[in-house]
Order: structure tokens, then sequence, then C-alpha cells
């Protein structure tokens, strides 16, 4: 094989790769056998039809190809070697001229790392604001609780907001019953906007043993995108009663005897989880200053597979809760285009980010142990709903595990930064570390 590497920008190459066909033999018997295990004629074994027949049958021209297409990788591969070419991303393949007996001659275009040089990271301050706590905070989280503990008690009066009723439908389209269109003695709180449009409207007013009939558009089943007449009958009407906030309140709610020292129970809880926040605020400030000062680029064809990646993952989603990528934009009041243009900024960051920790994780020999690697495959493997192994398994096979790998060591370049800048709040206290493994077990969320 003989390739040659041509640098079409700092995060681009082309190479053109020439293969003798003698090099290609091994691919061509593979070819032969792969396509001989699949095809039967009669009067051979499966597996032993002789490449002559398969020629005949199948036509040498497809057994070239798929010769071709396993050659390639490997030969890709061999010269990115040979050059020491730090490739990122698919290789967008050409084929330049190939026939039976003849050299293979390809040209192979991919991104690659640019050379990236990282600022002094003790050089680097980051400031974010300092942690506050309002009395309104608290006395949310007091309502929230609130919420939490309130009892319903039934009463003889018409329907108002913020009333619970128990109530019986059933959707009729001209007369017919629509199936799944019944339900009997649904809570349904008034003005949630829970259920049916033009639901909670009819049933401020009634009460119990009470109906009313209202016209709505059904969204799923046989009969979507067609009016339906529900009839509602009220069967109950509950009034939700929030107990007083007082220390027999704290007794209920909570471990503790007062009212006081229930609040200040809930501030310290808050504290904890914007100190989490306050933390990965400065490192999101870190990374920032980092990236505008190493002036990263960012390698197209990388950036076009993550947002084509994140805009599948986009539409899935909207999928799984039944809308699509249009009802999404309507409800956005955004066009397609402003959407590429906002993943594809997010991604170019996304992927900058990635290539200042990776150049850092060299730079400081990071390594990875196996326990490390372990503990992050249980860890998504929980977020995923599924054995360890299992996951693994799925993750080596669709060839995602040494991205997973790639993962964990940038969370360990990442954590190296983050101890090496000086990170201060507003009222210059410096942040550190230490501070968010402190709050981490009472941050509700994954970062």
């Amino acid at each position: 094989m003989k390739s040659t590497v041509e640098t079409l920008s700092p995060t681009r190459v082309k190479l053109a790769i020439e293969v003798p066909f003698e090099e290609l033999k091994p691919s061509l018997q593979k070819a032969y056998r792969e396509i001989g295990s699949q095809v039967q004629v009669p009067g051979f074994r499966k597996g032993k039809v002789p490449a002559a027949v398969i020629d005949q049958r199948v036509g040498r021209g497809a057994v070239l190809n798929e010769a071709v297409q396993e050659a390639i990788p490997q030969q890709i591969l061999a010269a990115v070697q040979e050059h020491d070419v730090k490739t990122l991303g698919r290789p967008e393949v050409e084929i330049t001229e190939f026939a039976d007996n003849a050299p293979l001659k390809f040209t192979a275009e991919v991104d690659v790392r640019p050379e990236i040089n990282v600022p002094d990271l003790a050089a680097i301050t980051v400031e974010v604001p300092a942690v506050e706590i309002g009395d309104n905070e608290i006395d949310e989280q007091i309502n929230g609780l609130r919420e939490r503990f309130a009892t319903l008690k039934t009463v003889e009066r018409p329907a108002a907001e913020g009333d619970y009723v128990q109530l019986d439908l059933n959707a009729t389209v001209d007369g017919e019953d629509v199936p799944g269109g019944s339900a009997t003695n649904i809570s349904h709180e008034v003005g949630s906007k829970q259920l049916l449009p033009g639901l909670d409207e009819v049933l401020v007013g009634l009460s119990a043993d009470e109906e009313a009939t209202f016209t709505t558009q059904l969204v799923g089943g046989d009969f979507a995108g067609r009016d339906a007449e529900v009839k509602v009958l009220v069967k109950s009407v509950k009034d939700k009663q929030l107990p007083e906030i007082d220390d027999d309140f704290a007794q209920l709610a909570s471990e503790f005897d007062t009212l006081d020292e229930l609040r200040e129970d809930l501030k310290t809880r808050l504290a904890k989880v914007k100190k989490v926040e306050q933390i990965y605020a400065a490192r999101d400030e870190a990374l920032k200053q980092l990236v505008a000062a190493a002036e990263i680029p960012a390698p197209e064809g990388v950036v076009k597979d993550e947002v084509e990646g994140r805009k599948q993952a986009m539409t899935d989603q909207l999928e799984r809760i039944g809308a699509t990528l249009a009802d999404y934009l309507a409800s956005e009041e955004k066009t397609e285009e402003q959407i590429d243009e906002e993943l594809t900024e997010a991604a170019q960051e996304g992927v900058r980010i990635q290539l200042l920790l990776d150049t850092i994780a060299d730079a400081e020999d990071v390594q990875v142990t196996d326990d490390e690697f372990g503990h992050e495959i249980v860890h998504r493997a929980q977020r995923a709903q599924m054995q360890p192994q299992q996951y693994y398994d799925q993750l080596v096979r669709s060839g995602a595990a040494a991205a997973v790998f790639g993962d964990v060591r940038r969370g360990k370049a990442l954590a190296s930064v983050m101890e090496q800048v000086t990170m201060k709040d507003s009222e210059g206290n410096v942040l550190s570390l230490e501070d968010l493994r402190d709050g981490d077990e009472h941050a509700g969320h994954n970062h």
C-alpha cells in the first residue's frame, strides 16, 4: 500500500491511498466465504460453493465490491498509523479507480485533532455570583411541603378552580362510542388542564350528581382529528385544605419540633444544592475561558455528525410523547434552520471542550482504572434501567465502549482543571471541589 496525506485545514486531512490488487486477495477470499455461506446452490453444500459458481450466480462485481468495503477501513487504519494522524469521527471515502486485477485507488477525508496550546491553568481565575437564599425561597419549600400534607374534604357546593372532583367521562363521535373513550371515578383537579381540552371550563359551577356535555378534538386513536361530544358526570366535589403553618405542621411534616428548626434545615439543604450549582457554574465559566484562550477550531465533520445525532435524539424523544419536530417548532415559534443553528453552536462548543480536555488528559497522562470505568458503566446501566453486564455488552457491540472510556478520562481531566484554576464567588470566597463532595448527596440533579 502507498499513501500520501494532504492537510486541508487545521482540523481536516485528505489521505490518498493506492492498494495493489495482490494485497486485496485476503479480503477477496473472505468475501467469497461470506457470500458462499449465504447463497444456496443445488448440488453444493452451504459454504462449499466454488468461486466460479459464485461469480456466475452473484457476479464477480458484487464479490469485488464486498472485498473493497472490507479492505478500505483496514487500509485507512494502516495509513493513519503510518502518518501518525490523530483522526476524529468517520472518514468520507471516495473510490477514484478500481477494476478487476488492478490497483484500488481511493481518497479518505477525515477530521483530525488540531494542535492545541493549553493556557497556564493556574493563571485562570473565574468568578461566579455568591450563594444567596431569600426568605421567599424557603416559603416556596414550605408551601411545597404544605401541598404534600393537604387533605381533601367533600363539600356540598358547586366545583370551583382548585377543587378536586370525582367524575365519569364518555366520548362519542356522531353518536358512536369512541374506543377507550369512557372512564369512571377519575379524580381530577379543576383548572389543572390535565385531561381533555374544554373539560375544566364546564366543571366550574357543577355540583355532585350534575352533568354537562362539551366538544373536544381527539388527538389519538381511530378518530384522531375528529370532534367528539364528551358527557361528564360529577360524582363528588372535594375542597383541598392546607394545614396551618405552625409548630404542629413542623412536627407533622418533618423530624423537627418547631417551625424555626424546620426553616433552618430547609435553608441548609437549599444552600448545599445552590453550592453545587455554583461549582458547576464555575466549571462552565472556566471551560469557556479556556476554550476561548486556546482558540480551538471545531472540526466540521465531527460537528455535523454530532448535530445529526442530537437532532435524531430530539426527534425520538418527541415521537415518544406522540409529537413531531414540526409540532415542536410551532410551539417554540422557531424555524428548522434556527434549531439547526442552535444545535450546531452547542455541538461546536461541546466538541471544542472535548478536544481541550483530551489535550489536557494527554499532557497530564491521565489514566482510567478498571474500577473507574466499571463505576461509570454501572452508573449508566442504572440510568438505562439495565443490568451492567448487558449494558456493557451492548456498548461493545455498537462500538461505543471507547467513547464512554473517553468520557471518563475527560471527566478526570476536568477535575484536574478545576483543582488548578482559581474559582471565587463575588464576595471573594474561594470555591473548591470539596464543596461539591460535601453537597453532592443533597443535590437533586445529575451533571
